[in-house]
């Protein structure tokens, strides 16, 4: 029981943590800055790898 609680905890912050770096994201892109826009985006498709994976483990369980 308590992984299934740590693999849920890990999933909402890895989802705040996404939410955060697309609205850095957007400020990026707002402030013309094409080299931090593309740096966020390759983070958030990490960040989505990492959530997906931790997803995926708790549907094992």
């Amino acid at each position: 029981m308590k992984r299934k609680k740590r693999i849920e905890k890990g999933v909402k912050s890895l989802k705040e943590q996404i939410a955060i770096h697309e609205e850095k994201k957007k400020q990026a892109e707002e402030a013309n800055l094409p080299e931090l826009v593309k740096y966020y985006e390759k983070e958030i498709s990490g960040l989505e790898k990492t959530k997906d994976r931790k997803e995926d483990q708790l549907e094992k369980n």
